[in-house]
């Protein structure tokens, strides 16, 4: 088996993980039918329209840089990709019979360094899969915080914080799978006791991140005590008049349907706004 390294071309972190491992060969072509994902490829979802730009690109120009993989342990016959999985999607989108390749001995632990490196450096994975990735790392390979966050080139802050959107409820998390709530959404549900809740109406009122900040700081309230009790859709209510105002609102409401609201102004110009809007609908 040739031992020379691959030269560098992947990005410098790519590139040393490569320089790692022994390679069969450079210049290789396999049969798209050939190659399988890779099982610790921890991006999960792939735009559909990045895909077709990439795959228009491909029949331009071709595949530019080769698929890394290595023999699959579970299939002889296979081999699985380490890193290039979108080239090969788009490949298969072209009508691709084969993808130039590169074959290189790589272990469980390397194939998910490779995989996570490549996305991280590309930007291709949501905040959710990368920090599964971490968890990966960390829960299978022994890997601690301090150990993923030199090995990513990231502080143990940001590996920290990664980790904790893995602390969601399992709804809210699948919400994010499918595409249906954001990582930035999500990450403003972090440590929210009523996340799920607070995330269906998110999704509900098609909330930006900004409205969805606002609407969970009603809940995060320092002037809320503990034992404050008030109706999740009064706060509702507080939210959307909030946005639709774009002033303070507190509504008082008392078990007998009875209370007050009140409009927080800063200057003469947002009284008269009140006032306008009061006028202008009654």
């Amino acid at each position: 088996m040739d031992s020379n390294k691959i030269k560098r071309g992947l990005g410098r972190g790519l590139s040393s993980l490569i320089g790692e491992t022994k390679v069969e060969s450079q210049k290789n072509r396999l049969a798209i039918s050939d190659l399988i994902p890779n099982k610790y490829q921890p991006r999960k979802i792939f735009d559909e329209e990045n895909l077709n730009e990439l795959a228009n690109s491909i029949s331009e120009r071709g595949i530019l840089q080769p698929i890394i993989v290595r023999k699959s342990n579970d299939d002889q016959l296979k081999f699985e990709i380490i890193a290039g999985e979108r080239r090969w999607l788009a490949a298969q989108k072209v009508g691709l019979h084969d993808v130039p390749v590169v074959i290189t001995e790589a272990d469980d632990l390397k194939s998910l360094e490779f995989a996570i490196v490549e996305n991280v450096q590309r930007h291709d994975l949501n905040p959710l899969e990368e920090a599964q990735g971490y968890k990966k790392l960390i829960d299978e390979f022994s890997y601690d915080q301090e150990k993923v966050s030199k090995f990513i080139g990231k502080s143990r802050s940001y590996i920290a914080n990664a980790l904790r959107l893995l602390s969601l409820p399992d709804e809210v998390v699948k919400l994010i799978e499918n595409q249906k709530l954001s990582a930035g959404h999500a990450k403003i549900l972090v440590g929210l006791e009523n996340a799920s809740f607070v995330a269906n109406k998110i999704i509900e009122n098609k909330f930006s991140v900004r409205q969805a900040e606002n609407f969970v700081k009603l809940f995060r309230n320092k002037r809320l005590k503990p034992t404050d009790s008030k109706d999740v859709n009064i706060m509702h209510l507080e939210m959307s008049l909030v946005n639709k105002v774009g002033l303070n609102v507190e509504i008082k409401n008392k078990k007998n349907n009875k209370g007050k609201i009140s409009f927080e102004y800063k200057h003469l110009d947002q009284l008269n706004k009140i006032i306008d809007i009061v006028k202008k609908y009654y």
